[in-house]
């Protein structure tokens, strides 16, 4: 069994999934697996998944984990954590086929349920290719040790979000203790809630891009930013206040970021495109509203390594504080290529009796990676004046 933990998983899953019962709980939704990096899946690859998500209903908040939550998530109401310690994952949620080395996975039902399947399913897809390929981890505790050295020399704040796209739990573990034990005080947490119990760390996490995607849907897209973040605000008054600037691109963010909300939230978060141009971007916009930039954080996060950060971190040279939330670098880099492979949300009704389903798509800084229908991404650029 690969996930054999209930919070093995991202706390920005779980924040998610409380916002969306406080405020959508009548929403239903689809997600869809897309295969980026076009790997093909060996033989029996669905069958062996189809048992390690059935397994998954076995999974339940255990009291050590209720404690941890309780203490470190203070952001959580009481009754969402006696949810959790009532809540199984329903595997007629998810639907898995394979044709040749095409791996197909479809997750339907109520979002405040389905949301917590991205990243465990992710974690098991890679970790499950890298058993069935017969690959063997290697040097991770020792490139782990001296990635963490070099960020401390660095001074750099950094956490841990390798999760989604780990070689498997058993290196993100190894790493995790390696990065606490090395980097002194700028090792700041990471994002798998059961490791951060583990080594008595912080959970990190806020809001993803399908909160974004579902307001986009259902509200359109000019409004989507504005709507994403009033109701992050609803429903957390003020806590986990880092913003995602980019599910519709980050110049449209910034156009539709208001005074009020700019001194609400603690930072914003880089995930795509430039981050130096980011960077600029950013202090532009909080000194242009007469907000002191060095009282606010810039987390980035896109396909970060030790010689980027030294790069962006010269470039901010404390104009504003910066921290860097560092994924696959850490948690599968042992001597195979990590798979390019991401689970979004594709459909989305506000009530399940709904007629039909609207389409949800991200936008990025980048040119080529949007997601989602292609005639939903044409529409949402035009409607938001994109090239």
């Amino acid at each position: 069994m690969i996930i054999k933990h209930f919070t093995d998983n991202d706390l920005y899953k779980f924040s998610v999934m409380l916002a969306i019962q406080k405020l959508y709980p009548w929403s239903y939704v689809k997600y869809a697996f897309t295969n980026r990096g076009k790997t093909q899946f060996p033989e029996g690859f669905a069958e062996r998944m189809r048992e390690e998500v059935a397994a998954m209903a076995n999974l339940k908040l255990t009291k050590e984990e209720k404690k941890f939550v309780k203490t470190k998530c203070y952001f959580f109401d009481p009754v969402f954590v006696d949810f959790l310690e009532g809540f199984r994952y329903k595997p007629e949620e998810v639907t898995i086929t394979q044709e040749g080395g095409e791996l197909s996975v479809i997750i339907e039902g109520y979002w405040y349920r389905t949301v917590l399947w991205e990243v465990p399913l992710l974690a098991i897809i890679s970790e499950l290719y890298f058993q069935m390929t017969d690959n063997e981890p290697q040097q991770v505790e020792e490139k782990a040790i001296a990635k963490a050295k070099a960020l401390k020399e660095l001074k750099a704040d950094y956490s841990e979000f390798g999760t989604r796209r780990r070689f498997s739990f058993e290196v993100q573990d190894k790493v995790v203790g390696a990065l606490q034990a090395h980097s002194g005080e700028y090792f700041k947490g990471t994002s798998n809630i059961y490791l951060a119990m583990k080594y008595n760390t912080t959970p990190i996490g806020t809001m993803p891009h399908e909160w974004f995607m579902y307001h986009g849907a259902v509200f359109g897209y000019r409004s989507a930013n504005i709507k994403g973040l009033d109701a992050w605000v609803r429903a957390y008054d003020g806590s986990l206040g880092i913003a995602l600037t980019d599910t519709y691109t980050t110049e449209s963010f910034f156009k539709s970021f208001s005074l009020k909300e700019a001194k609400l939230f603690d930072g914003v978060r880089h995930d795509s495109g430039d981050p130096l141009d980011f960077t600029d971007k950013a202090i532009e916009f909080y000194e242009r509203n007469r907000i002191d930039p060095t009282s606010k954080t810039l987390v980035f996060s896109d396909s970060l390594n030790t010689e980027l950060i030294q790069k962006i971190k010269k470039h901010v040279n404390g104009r504003i504080h910066d921290t860097y939330g560092i994924g696959t670098f850490f948690s599968n880099d042992v001597g195979v290529k990590p798979l390019n492979i991401v689970i979004k949300l594709t459909d989305v009704k506000a009530y399940k009796k709904d007629e039909q389903y609207l389409k949800a798509v991200k936008l990025s800084d980048v040119l080529g990676k949007h997601t989602g229908d292609e005639k939903e991404i044409a529409l949402s650029k035009m409607t938001l004046g994109l090239d």
